[in-house]
């Protein structure tokens, strides 16, 4: 990636730490992409595993979920899901980590990827 859209993921990133009750109920909107996947609000696996209390949690961590060969060796690499890896991931999950079996396609819009990130984060603290 180049220098200025990494720079513009980190800011994106850690602005979710102010984020407000109108980003995350705009997170939970962009979040009905995930849901057929994924559910953020129970530590139920479905598809992909739960991603309640994804920030900061390292990667390959949930029970009971049966991870790809790629999030396992990046889980023994030491991967930490920062809201800034987070933010890499939903912008283009097989850039960030080549060999995923997650097949969607990505959060286009830098705006989606804040709020989103807000609204994990914002599940984490209930």
């Amino acid at each position: 990636m180049n220098r200025i859209i990494m720079a513009s993921l980190v800011l994106l990133a850690t602005s979710f730490v102010t984020a407000n009750a109108q980003d995350i109920a705009a997170g939970e909107k962009v979040f009905k992409k995930c849901k057929a996947c994924h559910t953020a609000t129970e530590a139920k696996n479905k598809i992909g595993p739960h991603l309640l209390g994804i920030v900061d949690r390292p990667a390959g961590t949930v029970e009971g979920f049966k991870y790809s060969k790629a999030m396992i060796a990046a889980a023994e690499g030491g991967l930490i899901w920062t809201a800034e890896d987070i933010a890499e991931y939903l912008v283009k999950p097989r850039a960030k980590l080549k060999g995923t079996k997650m097949s969607f396609a990505g959060l286009k819009k830098e705006e989606d990827v804040s709020n989103v990130i807000a609204y994990l984060a914002a599940q984490e603290a209930q």
